[in-house]
């Protein structure tokens, strides 16, 4: 059974090995990603017993603007709704918001439109980005 969670005291190595599962890059700035989650605005987690098995994080002004920048899941238990579930958590608390946003590419645009996440007009996404697995 999936449990979500708000709580912010997640093992680091917890974290890491979510990250790390699905080749995200943020995994190789171990410390720097923990601390990027524990000062989120907010930080909703899925869990199976204690493993960390979901995570999705906002990043806002907390009165007009949020910002989702990670939502992922373990590859072992995609497909089976805790993305939904993580997104619908976070949407408990910035329903209400002027605007809310985030960047999509590959399979998750299609998720992300299913949530009720539409294209922003014309806008285009832009980064700076030290990753590389896009």
């Amino acid at each position: 059974m999936i449990t979500i969670s708000i709580n912010k005291n997640i093992p680091r190595e917890k974290i890491l090995r979510l990250y790390q599962a699905n080749h995200w890059s943020a995994a190789e700035k171990p410390n720097a990603l923990y601390q990027a989650l524990l000062n989120s605005h907010a930080l909703v987690t899925a869990w199976e017993d204690d493993k960390l098995v979901g995570l999705g994080n906002a990043i806002s002004d907390g009165h007009l603007v949020v910002y989702y920048p990670h939502l992922l899941v373990h590859p072992d238990y995609q497909g089976q709704g805790i993305g939904q579930m993580i997104v619908e958590k976070l949407q408990e608390k910035y329903r209400h918001f002027h605007m809310q946003m985030l960047v999509a590419d590959g399979r998750a645009i299609d998720f992300y439109k299913k949530m009720g996440f539409e294209r922003a007009g014309e806008t285009q996404s832009m980064w700076i980005y030290q990753g590389k697995e896009h």
